[in-house]
């Protein structure tokens, strides 16, 4: 049975929340030697500002794109559009980047925060849109990527972002058990996902923030789509199949709580309970698990929790092969984006993996997977906390049914 612990107690404190995050992207803004950030990505915008990003189609979400600017030695964010109520923020006129005129817009009011720095300090930005490229917006200014400012201020979270993921996942499963409940032959995937984005509602969250994932999986991967990488053809799009008595479904989504999101995986059977060799898997599953979970502390390398859980696994291969998806990972982060740094176990390599170690306030979506060819295989995910002595889970647990269920 898997390693267990009790989830902890967390509360989220927003203000607090909003007050460590600022902090942290200043002290990040001098450690990068940059006078200006200029954020357009609607996670890194509400990191700044926490104006939330609205659940509406990408069309709608930039057209209505806010903007955020956070100066070095201003004590607060600059909030351009959104919806600055309730937020210590100071508001301007919204603007619209992804057009000509809107760049240019975009451009007067940078001049009018930004002063002087826009015409020579070294300014920080996600995101620059054609139109702003067209129009000059900050063409006097040195560039550089915000990408790894941001980077680097999400990889260790604070006691209130691990609340919200918490609170994220908590919620999350809670709708899941809905849909289990729901998955019964002849039942469509739209069905399920109404009910899964109905429950997530009465949670009290507005959108889902990884689209639904109820995957039929073929037995053998030859009976799948073909991959790049003579894998596992996980996921796939979408469609609406209806789902037979006997099927083995592999199911993937999250939610957003407070810009924070979870990350829900299971395997699990239609109208039947799992074979002895589907069964095998899961238990198999189970020992990689455990494995990462005894290599989890801070410290150790990516490398050392990749080698554990491979090992884990080592008595049932003969090719080498690790125990999850070449194309994902062993392990990704969460956040305000569904996946973030750190990833252990990608294609970046051992180097990569030996040269990086686990820190206090990361967190950790484990995922490995396991697959006979002719049986199918057991994938799911959990999610994890680095702490000062070793981990918590966040989420407070959801059951493995079918494959844990007594019978």
């Amino acid at each position: 049975m898997p390693i267990v612990k009790a989830a902890p107690e967390l509360e989220l404190d927003v203000g607090r929340l909003r007050r460590e995050r600022y902090a942290k992207l200043q002290a990040q803004m001098a450690a990068d030697g940059l006078d200006a950030l200029v954020l357009l990505h609607g996670p890194h915008v509400a990191y700044a500002t926490d104006c939330l990003p609205k659940a509406a189609d990408v069309t709608h979400a930039s057209a209505t794109r806010p903007v955020a600017v956070v100066l070095a030695d201003h004590p607060q964010p600059c909030l351009l559009g959104g919806d600055p109520d309730g937020l210590d923020v100071d508001s301007h006129p919204a603007v619209w980047p992804d057009i000509d005129e809107g760049a240019a817009d975009l451009g007067a009011q940078l001049d009018a925060i930004l002063g002087k720095t826009a015409r020579g300090g070294r300014i920080g930005i996600d995101l620059m849109t054609g139109a702003m490229r067209r129009t000059g917006v900050l063409s006097g200014a040195e560039i550089a990527d915000a990408a790894n400012t941001m980077a680097a201020v999400k990889l260790h979270k604070t006691i209130d972002e691990l609340a919200c993921i918490h609170q994220a996942q908590s919620r999350t499963n809670r709708a899941m058990a809905s849909v289990y409940e729901a998955l019964v032959p002849g039942v469509r995937r739209s069905e399920l996902a109404a009910v899964f984005l109905r429950r997530l509602r009465e949670e009290g969250i507005d959108a889902n923030m990884i689209d639904v994932i109820f995957q039929p999986m073929a037995r053998r991967m030859a009976d799948g789509p073909r991959t790049t990488t003579g894998h596992l053809a996980f996921p796939t799009w979408s469609g609406d199949p209806v789902y037979a008595e006997g099927d083995l479904i592999w199911v993937d989504s999250g939610s957003d709580y407070h810009g924070y999101a979870s990350d829900f995986g299971r395997t699990w059977t239609v109208g039947r309970w799992p074979t002895p060799a589907e069964q095998r898997c899961f238990l198999r599953w189970l020992v990689v698990m455990n494995a990462a979970y005894e290599a989890i502390a801070p410290g150790a390398t990516f490398a050392e929790v990749c080698a554990a859980a491979t090992a884990a696994d080592a008595p049932h291969r003969s090719d080498g092969e690790r125990p999850w998806m070449p194309h994902f990972y062993l392990v990704h982060g969460v956040g305000i984006e569904s996946a973030e740094m750190p990833f252990l176990g990608t294609d970046n390599g051992p180097d990569f993996d030996a040269a990086h170690t686990l820190e206090p306030g990361m967190v950790l979506v484990l995922e490995p997977a396991i697959w006979e060819d002719g049986t199918g295989g057991y994938r799911a995910e959990e999610i994890v906390a680095v702490t000062e002595d070793g981990w918590i889970p966040l989420g407070g647990g959801h059951p493995y049914d079918p494959f844990e269920v007594p019978r």
